[in-house]
């Protein structure tokens, strides 16, 4: 089994729950998005990302606005809708309940 391709499953599952997360602090540019999965070590690429993007702006928890830009074309930025918000609260708790699910199974077992 590969490990690597085991952890690039583990992270691509968590991804959208990670990009909504990084919304929740604030409209984003894409490439801002990019860089904050980055600092948390959750490599992604623009090909990654924009269809994820998509997917979550079609089931209504994301929206988008144009703003111009000094340096080139104008950028899209992307922020949770009222919904987005509402299903990342719980999202948040359903990710408390597997850390915590996860974590039970870690500990060593009593003998009995």
């Amino acid at each position: 089994m590969n490990l690597e391709n085991t952890k690039a499953q583990m992270r691509k599952g968590v991804l959208e729950f990670c990009i909504l997360s990084v919304l929740s602090n604030g409209d984003a540019y894409t490439s801002d998005i990019i860089n904050k999965l980055k600092e948390a070590r959750l490599i992604v690429v623009e090909g990654t990302l924009y269809p994820m993007l998509t997917r979550l702006k079609n089931a209504g928890l994301l929206q988008y606005r144009w703003e111009e830009s000094t340096s080139g074309p104008p950028r899209k930025y992307y922020g949770l809708t009222q919904e987005g918000q509402q299903f990342l609260q719980e999202l948040k708790g359903s990710w408390n309940d597997l850390v915590e699910s996860v974590s039970q199974t870690l500990k060593p077992q009593v003998a009995r």
